[in-house]
């Protein structure tokens, strides 16, 4: 890995206590800008979590330092928006009316029609899309993006990570994504770091190929204070 100024964000020692209970114990890393990190692991395994201590929304110790001037963009895995009687049109323009049709066109979705859809009455895959419009129309340089197409039906997940690849290329974003999809892992990240209340692998993504690490990874290890035991 890179070393130096090329490092967009870097994690020392990250823990969170909610209720004496730990949901993540001492996670460190560094992640250099332009490239995608995958965040795998079992559910219950502290990965939401994660990303809610990198934005600074949940008590933690530890250290996480993005670069200065980071400007970061979020999706989370679940956002109650078709409950809300609005258009597409203005749920984006409460962010930034002025860039509503260039955030739509970067997810693909051309069709001006939209524009004036409710919410309520979207697919799973263009809710998705725009949502990903929504955490990109100030035109950030980190996106967290968690389980990016949930609620997608399978057809249609792979393209999203396809557009969310070229996203990143042509804007040269930095992204943090949660999956639990091996494929996705392989194809479309750079660094793979893998939880299940503590970090049990972070390196390349390349190394997901080694089936001892997906056994690793599914159930096979779990964190005991401080300890990691192999079970």
């Amino acid at each position: 890995m890179a070393d130096g100024n090329d490092h967009i964000l870097k994690v020392s020692n990250l823990s969170v206590k909610l209720q004496n209970q730990t949901i993540l114990d001492n996670v460190s890393f560094k992640l250099e800008k332009g490239t995608t990190l995958a965040v795998l692991g079992p559910n219950g395994a502290g990965k939401t979590m994660l990303f809610k201590a990198l934005l600074n929304l949940v008590p933690h110790s530890g250290e996480v330092a993005w670069q200065e001037k980071v400007k970061i963009g979020y999706v989370p895995q679940d956002i109650a928006v078709k409950d809300i009687p609005i258009s597409v049109k203005e749920f984006l323009s409460f962010r930034n009316g002025s860039n509503v049709g260039s955030s739509l066109s970067s997810v693909r979705l051309e069709d001006k029609s939209l524009l004036g859809k409710s919410l309520g009455f979207l697919s799973g895959g263009e809710l998705r899309r725009v949502l990903i419009a929504w955490a990109i129309i100030d035109k950030p340089n980190v996106l967290l993006l968690d389980e990016p197409t949930s609620g997608v039906d399978v057809g249609s997940e792979e393209p999203i990570y396809v557009m969310l690849n070229e996203l990143k290329k042509t804007n040269k974003i930095t992204m943090l994504l949660i999956t639990h999809d091996i494929h996705i892992v392989k194809e479309y990240s750079d660094y793979l770091l893998a939880l299940n209340k503590c970090m049990t692998f972070f390196g390349e993504s390349t190394e997901i190929k080694n089936p001892s690490l997906q056994k690793r990874i599914y159930g096979e290890t779990v964190c005991v204070g401080m300890q990691e035991q192999v079970i």
